[in-house]
């Protein structure tokens, strides 16, 4: 496989999509070849388990099932969405993949991490991205920005602050453990970001991404 595999990570409210969002128009504007995906999410079963997962507010959903359907979809995304694009030699940039896993199910929902580790990889075939941003915010600041943008809450926001603390301290520690991650402070503005954004890329792939306002 010749293409690159980005993820971009964080706690509700982190702004991940924008900065997604951003990335996949300045790919655009440079001509890069590019996938931009989500998880859980990219494929009619993704989206399908995206729903039942996040949008079902009214099922109990054990953390075990949880854990379980959203590795279900990370298979099907994987071999139809993140394999292919890669082997086309495209930049794939996804919202969420196995860090959040880690840090929802992990630390958040309190399952053995190991076991959440070995089912990951089975579920990935070992598949891991080239570099995972990780936008952090405190729990309150991105709850915060999302209500005031208005936004429904879905499953995990509706969360209490414990469990979304303990996502949070779950993404800084792998983001100190973890090679190919790096932790980006997400406050200020969406475009004061994607500089911090983009710095990273060209740290980690020097050459390949300009920097600044280039």
């Amino acid at each position: 496989m010749t293409g690159t595999f980005i993820v971009v990570e964080g706690v509700e409210g982190a702004g991940k999509s924008t900065q997604v969002a951003l990335l996949a128009a300045w790919l655009e504007e440079l001509a890069v070849a590019s996938t931009i995906t989500r998880e859980p999410g990219g494929t009619a079963l993704g989206e399908a388990v995206r729903a039942l997962v996040l949008e079902r507010t009214d099922l109990h959903v054990p953390r075990e099932s949880e854990l379980l359907l959203i590795l279900a979809a990370r298979a099907v995304f994987v071999r139809d969405v993140v394999r292919p694009a890669l082997e086309r030699g495209e930049v794939v940039v996804a919202d969420r993949y196995e860090l959040s896993t880690l840090a929802y199910q992990g630390y958040g929902r309190e399952l053995n991490l190991d076991t959440v580790r070995k089912l990951n990889a089975f579920a990935s075939g070992g598949l891991t991205p080239d570099l995972v941003l990780v936008l952090d915010v405190p729990v309150e600041v991105g709850l915060g920005r999302q209500r005031r943008e208005g936004k429904v809450a879905d499953r995990m926001e509706r969360e209490t602050g414990d469990f979304l603390g303990r996502v949070r301290e779950g993404y800084l520690t792998l983001a100190r453990e973890e090679s190919n991650t790096v932790l980006i402070e997400a406050g200020g503005t969406p475009d004061e970001v994607f500089v911090r954004v983009r710095a990273a890329l060209s740290g980690r792939f020097p050459g390949a991404f300009p920097t600044g306002s280039d």
